[in-house]
């Protein structure tokens, strides 16, 4: 496609020749009226180089050669400042060994070429044998007894002046130098155009790698198997189980109640392993229809079924290079079944519509909460199936076989919570632990996030109470376990919970505890002995929130 040199140059002036509030000329250069038809044409297949976008290095190697070829200016060399901006390094040079091109460097201010840079001023020498400045680091060869003059302009983005263009060629009396000087101050403006564009598209594309690796190591942060809150007996069998399996493509069978975390466990178990950076993509097995499943999976062809309107990846192709997590594996129809089961064995599968068989590197984990073998019994789940998915079970106990967990489980939603919610709850009273505690968790961790996000909800203080907590853990059976006994003993229960509290607020000092309920300090620290509570832990200027306390 041919362009007219107006419709190239919308800012351009009578000659056709682009003008930016970048491109500055030297007061002296001629008009605009001397250049010449030739001139005005290279200038123009000039920037049809530069508008094609190619590899920088190659379209400025494709610059120089039009200045020689059609002006005559031999011995092109482009030098940009280094990125720290202490030297000047060539970019692209006519005529020059790559040797020689990444030996030469002009310091700022040196030589010619620097001299340009460092004041922004153009520079034309008729004869350079006359001009001691001519440093010639180049070495380029030259015929005897032959005169040569240089030409050297800036490079400038604004007022940034970032590199030089500069050219040589036979010395000629006739030939004004101020005009080959104009000419190339313009296509040294087409170059900043390009270096600035180039530049600002650098900088964009490590702002967004800058960005990925933040979002990245903050996931690894999030999923890793450190984080995952728990520290009994039977959690630190599922860490273990998960940094052995990890680092392998073998598959994974999560198993465990509704709620108690599955998909947070294959999470850890990918960012752990060697496939971190690729794809972790998850189908809820579930919540789709037989038919429309296995187009999740395998994908789909142009016109396979009614609403096919495109072909489609399915999750498979999307995982690849990475792990698809497959939830509640237990419902899969015996259809599917054989289908996945082909994926597993032989890493193969046809989408809906299509005899193509398709291979994917993809890592299978999967997870239920169903009985297996009791489906593998009543004929409602292949046995291959299930024992290529069950070659590295990890069991997840429910939340009431982990009630040394509840607390730390406990106190990290409460502080999840309290900074999305704005609020300042700093920890929960001793009556609302013993409700929990003793409560029996049908729907495990989740039940228990649900149940604390209501609380710091109707929180008014800075403590949750146990009539914060729903109506399903204010049981009888919860109410005896702090209320075991006497009168006596409720209101000692009753009495720590205050001065615990107290102490919190006075950052463990005794007297202003005792200011705060109007009594003596003598008073408090009788009842701090006698209900066994220990001050020097609350005297730190904020809370560990992350450490349950009495």
């Amino acid at each position: 496609m041919v362009l007219d040199i107006n419709t190239a140059f919308p800012n351009a002036d009578k000659t056709g020749v682009p003008m930016t509030e970048e491109t500055t000329f030297p007061s002296n250069a001629p008009d605009n009226k001397h250049l010449h038809t030739g001139e005005l044409a290279t200038l123009y297949r000039i920037s049809q180089v530069l508008a094609t976008g190619v590899l920088q290095r190659q379209m400025l190697l494709e610059v120089l050669d039009l200045l020689d070829r059609e002006l005559g200016m031999a011995g092109g060399t482009i030098m940009l400042l280094s990125p720290d901006g202490s030297e000047l390094m060539i970019e692209v040079a006519h005529d020059l060994s790559e040797k020689g091109r990444q030996a030469t460097r002009y310091q700022m201010g040196e030589g010619i070429t620097g001299h340009v840079v460092q004041t922004g001023q153009p520079i034309s020498v008729p004869k350079i044998s006359q001009e001691p400045r001519f440093l010639n680091r180049t070495r380029r060869k030259r015929r005897a007894q032959q005169e040569t003059s240089f030409i050297c302009v800036p490079i400038s983005i604004g007022r940034n002046v970032v590199g030089a263009l500069s050219v040589e060629r036979p010395y000629d009396p006739e030939i004004l130098l101020e005009e080959q000087q104009r000419v190339l101050s313009i296509v040294a403006s087409m170059i900043a155009n390009d270096v600035r564009a180039r530049r600002q598209a650098k900088t964009q594309q490590e702002a967004l790698e800058q960005e990925n690796l933040r979002l990245r190591n903050e996931l690894e942060d999030r999923f890793r198997p450190e984080n995952i809150i728990g520290n009994s007996g039977a959690m630190r069998e599922v860490y273990r189980a998960i940094h052995q399996v990890a680092p392998s493509d073998t598959t994974v069978l999560i198993r465990g109640k509704s709620g108690t975390g599955k998909e947070l466990v294959a999470h850890a178990i990918h960012y752990s392993s060697p496939r971190a950076n690729g794809p972790f993509i998850k189908v809820n097995c579930a919540a789709l229809s037989e038919n429309l499943l296995e187009s999740e999976l395998f994908g789909h062809e142009k016109g396979a079924f009614t609403g096919a309107i495109q072909t489609r990846k399915g999750r498979i192709e999307e995982a690849d290079g990475g792990t698809l997590f497959l939830d509640e594996i237990g419902d899969f129809s015996l259809t599917t079944q054989v289908k996945l089961l082909r994926v597993l064995q032989e890493r193969q599968f046809e989408r809906v519509g299509s005899n193509q068989p398709r291979s994917a590197n993809t890592r299978i984990i999967t997870a239920t909460n169903r009985d297996l073998e009791k489906a593998v019994a009543d004929g409602s789940f292949r046995q291959d199936l299930y024992y290529r998915i069950n070659v590295f079970p990890v069991f997840l106990p429910a939340l009431r076989d982990r009630k040394d967990d509840i607390l730390l489980l406990a106190d990290y939603f409460v502080e999840r919570y309290s900074n999305r919610m704005g609020k300042d709850v700093r920890r929960i009273s001793t009556p609302a632990i013993n409700m929990m505690v003793a409560y029996h968790w049908p729907g495990n961790v989740r039940e228990l996030e649900n149940c604390i996000e209501r609380a710091v909800l109707l929180s008014t203080d800075n403590v949750i109470h146990s009539h914060h907590l729903p109506p399903t853990l204010q049981t009888s059976d919860a109410t005896d376990t702090f209320g075991v006994g006497s009168l006596a003993e409720r209101v000692s229960l009753y009495e720590r919970d205050i001065i615990v509290d107290t102490l919190k607020r006075t950052q463990g000092n005794l007297a202003a505890a005792a200011r705060e309920l109007g009594t003596t300090p003598r008073i408090i620290r009788y009842k701090v002995t006698q209900l066994d509570i220990v001050p020097e832990r609350y005297k730190s200027r904020a809370l560990d929130r992350r450490t349950p306390q009495p």
